[in-house]
């Protein structure tokens, strides 16, 4: 797990970076900056490209092929971020104690035993040749980039990691660097595996019933799921089936409440004997999304109108993906354009890519647009394996462990070689935790319990093909045929287009359960645990134009009860999305500018069902009573920056999962506060006298609702007093909910001086966990912002030119540079930049022009 102390080991030498800065100052600085004006010479091209930028540095490149428009993209990533290119594919290969050194190698270990780059080899042969064409184009470009550029021209990190003393040449890019990244984004996508560790740990002190119960299901009565109406007939999802259901008709129950009892213990002995090992395959499992750009609060929201509920008579589109910050910010916006569209060169297409992986993963062509949120399907089951040395156990059979040796080569220490082994479920994770050793032998047997992971993604699939198809699509039928082979990530898809039509798609394998729902790790010897296939995806949820006029998705359940399969049960509980929907039910002519709105709506849902119960609560007058006046006021419930009322009811919140759930849980599995514990503690206040309310370390004592929130509001007030001042009218919620753009590597060297080279903040922000404006925080941690909406964009089909769209930082990955964080002030403010996307408009507001050629002029 890679935190503050992964660059421990590099503090001495890394300070030395400080001396070099002030002697080489400005040229140490720029040696990296690109030259974006001029003439390039790259061998390969079939022909000149051009790419052009604009103020803000956002390249629209131009190409007579398609190869010849994913080399130029190769080589535009490169110039901006390449030393991110690079650090995500040592983090994806395994290899980043390459690169960093020994800290990075427990973190190598779980990646080289999920074998992602293994499985992005095997992906790279079933893709079309046009992808391969593609993916081989983008490589060259990149190499033309890098080239025999030294290390230190290519990026101010290599500069401060070279003081360790060796010297450092990248690698060559490769096809399977640009496939491995689908894996990052898979891993990060995949649902509830986390929660299947956290619900183990739990058991420490809870039975599996009361754990059950801080996983409530979707709230069908209250929130309406993505798709209202549909069910599959005849092998075919058929959206006009069935009774339309949605939060005013469906008549499910919540799940019933149950209450923890003291001295219960879990019911399995395996699951017992590995919560020391499921903790480390938690700790590491945590830590890797963050090197990836990804983190903790993931989540996303997209919609799409239909024209009779827009101002401008056709769709908008607009979406905001929720990934933890970093510097610079995951995506990279770029235009790529065929100068003459057709078969031979099919591409028109302009939004948010990735570094390191060709194409445009979200945004609009000439003639649809599309958005993305994570679905959380459950694609993942943890197996509790029983072996016996190099046998484990399977339907009353010992079977042979599958092996394979894995050697790591490390920065300033010593290579390490590790044997991996595989069940037919899939990878020992826990082979990778230095706590197995400490799980001890079951009496009688000699045999001693792993954890084995299943996982659609560590089959080779044809994402990439999917990428590309959905870049050229021009309608439905061609988006939902390209969707069909987006196997992993799961993704939900929002679309819209040019003649007025919108829609939603589920892509991806979700796999079907010969038993269980998949929330608890199952025992690997018996195969009734096992997968039987995968949902067809002529059966996954999708609509066209529904009667809504709108399709809305911000995480929240698929579809309703009537649906024959399980796709998960990880999904949020549709606080953000319901309120989206009452934004857009409040109007029937909704602008760009209305969308842009809505994306930065900090509303706080929860707190009109929290509200009147503190309100309620007597503290009297003068100190403590202060915090309570604000909420009396506070009738906007919106968590703006600037309000203190919004300070002191997230305090309180805090403070109120701490004083619930604290005595009945481990520290790992403290409340962070999102969606589903707005459900948890809504559900909890009906039930004033619920055993959760009652603090287990008061033995003589039994407290009840009103005792934890007349605490929780004195302790808030404490809170805020010390953190802001002893003047409530002072406190506002940005003073403490504040972001900090952290570079990945250097930016968490614990050095003061080299942290300010690379990282930029803080900014104080609005919303919040669960809210709109999606700025997610963990309450067991602080205040401080854990996820953001990455990026965000509103798609007008009626003109694309007058579509809008912002980057959380900037294009250019390098410290310094004008685009290194020149769109983050914009963010912070809820503004965005014109998108141009016609040629016309591309060049009007074009800055710098740069000539790529096969040949340089004589």
């Amino acid at each position: 797990m890679l935190t503050r102390r992964l660059f421990a080991i590099l503090a001495i030498l890394v300070a030395v970076v400080l001396v070099a800065v002030a002697v080489l100052g400005v040229v140490t600085v720029r040696k990296p900056f690109p030259d974006r004006e001029g003439t390039a010479q790259l061998a390969g091209l079939g022909a000149d490209v051009t790419v052009l930028r604009d103020d803000y540095g956002i390249p629209q490149v131009y190409a007579e092929t398609a190869e010849d428009l994913f080399m130029a993209q190769g080589y535009v990533h490169a110039q901006d971020r390449f030393f991110e290119m690079d650090f995500r594919r040592h983090v994806t290969a395994g290899r980043l104690a390459e690169l960093v050194g020994e800290a990075a190698l427990e973190t190598d270990k779980f990646v080289r035993t999920m074998g992602w780059r293994r499985v992005a080899e095997q992906e790279l042969a079933r893709l079309a040749p046009a992808t391969r064409r593609y993916l081989e184009a983008y490589a060259r470009g990149v190499n033309a980039y890098i080239g025999d550029r030294e290390a230190s021209a290519l990026s101010l990190e290599y500069s401060v990691l070279s003081l360790r003393g060796s010297a450092y040449e990248p690698e060559p890019w490769t096809p399977t660097d640009s496939l491995a990244w689908l894996k990052a984004m898979a891993w990060d996508l995949r649902s509830n595996m986390s929660d299947e560790i956290e619900r183990v740990l739990a058991t420490e002190k809870l039975s599996r019933a009361q754990v059950d119960t801080l996983y409530p299901g979707f709230p069908f009565r209250r929130h309406d799921p993505i798709v209202t109406q549909g069910n599959v007939v005849d092998g075919t999802f058929d959206q006009s089936s069935g009774e339309r259901r949605n939060a005013d008709t469906d008549r499910a129950a919540d799940v019933p409440e149950a209450t923890p009892t003291d001295g219960e213990e879990s019911e399995d002995v395996a699951l017992r004997d590995l919560l020391g090992s499921m903790q480390g395959v938690a700790d590491v499992a945590k830590g890797l999304p963050t090197l990836l750009g990804f983190g903790d609060g993931i989540g996303s929201n997209a919609w799409a109108i239909s024209g009779e509920r827009s101002a401008t008579g056709e769709p908008i589109l607009a979406n905001d993906p929720h990934l933890a910050p970093s510097m610079p910010g995951i995506w990279h916006q770029m235009g790529l354009h065929c100068r003459k569209v057709g078969d031979e060169c099919p591409f028109d297409v302009a939004g948010f890519t990735f570094s390191g992986m060709p194409g445009v993963v979200v945004g609009h062509n000439a003639d649809i647009a599309w958005g993305v949120t994570t679905m959380y399907p459950d694609v993942t089951d943890l197996y509790i394996e029983q072996i016996q040395g190099d046998r484990y156990l399977y339907d009353g059979r010992w079977l042979p462990l599958v092996t394979r040796e894995e050697t790591f080569e490390v920065a300033g220490g010593k290579s390490e070689t590790i044997t991996v082994r595989e069940t037919q479920h899939g990878p020992l994770l826990s082979d990778v935790d230095d706590t197995l050793a400490d799980v001890g032998e079951r009496a009688g047997g000699g045999s001693t319990y792993g954890v084995s992971l299943q996982w659609t993604a560590l089959t080779p699939g044809r994402t990439m093909d999917a990428v590309f198809g959905i870049d050229k699509a021009h309608d439905w039928a061609s988006f939902r045929k390209a969707a069909r082979l987006f196997a992993v990530p799961s993704q939900n898809l929002v679309y819209a287009d040019t003649e007025g039509n919108i829609g939603y798609q589920a892509p991806g394998q979700v796999p079907i359960r010969k038993r269980g729902d998949g929330t608890w790790p199952v025992p690997g010897w018996d195969p009734s645990y096992g997968w039987k296939g995968f949902i067809p995806y002529e059966e996954l949820p999708s609509v066209l134009n529904p009667a809504e006029g709108y399709v809305v998705t911000a995480n929240q359940q698929v579809i309703g009860r009537q649906y024959p399969y399980l796709i998960g049960t990880g999904q949020a509980a549709g606080y953000r999305s319901q309120r989206i929907i009452e934004l857009l039910q409040g109007s029937s002519k909704l602008s760009v500018a209305d969308m842009t709105r809505i994306q930065n709506d900090t509303h706080n849902g929860q707190a009109r069902t929290l509200l009147p119960h503190l309100l309620e609560i007597d503290l009297g007058s003068g100190y403590y009573a202060d915090g309570q006046e604000l909420l009396r006021a506070w009738s906007s419930q919106d968590q703006d920056r600037d309000s203190a009322a919004a300070a002191y009811f997230a305090a309180v919140w805090r403070n109120l999962l701490a004083r619930t759930f604290h005595d009945d849980l481990p520290q790992e599995v403290w409340p962070a506060g999102g969606e589903r514990w707005f459900e948890v503690v809504r559900r909890l206040l009906n039930s004033p006298d619920s055993d959760w309310w009652d603090d287990r370390t008061t033995k003589s004592v039994r407290e009840t609702r009103d005792d934890v929130l007349r605490t929780a509001m004195r302790d808030a007030r404490d809170e805020m007093t010390r953190r802001q001042s002893l003047d409530p009218d002072r406190w506002s919620w940005g003073n403490v909910h504040q972001l900090t753009l952290e570079n990945q590597t250097l930016g968490t060297s614990g050095i003061t001086l080299v942290e300010k080279l690379f990282n930029r903040g803080p900014y104080g922000l609005g919303g919040g966990s669960g809210i709109v404006d999606a700025t997610g925080w963990d309450a067991a941690e602080g205040y401080e912002v854990t996820a953001v909406p990455s990026m965000r964009m509103v798609v007008d089909l009626s003109d694309l030119d007058k579509s809008r769209w912002i980057n959380l930082t900037g294009v250019s990955g390098h410290p310094f540079h004008r685009n290194y964080t020149d769109q983050t002030k914009l963010w912070v403010d809820g503004k965005t930049l014109p998108w141009a996307y016609t040629s016309d408009a591309v060049e009007k507001a074009a800055r710098d022009e740069l000539r790529l050629t096969a040949e340089l002029e004589q």
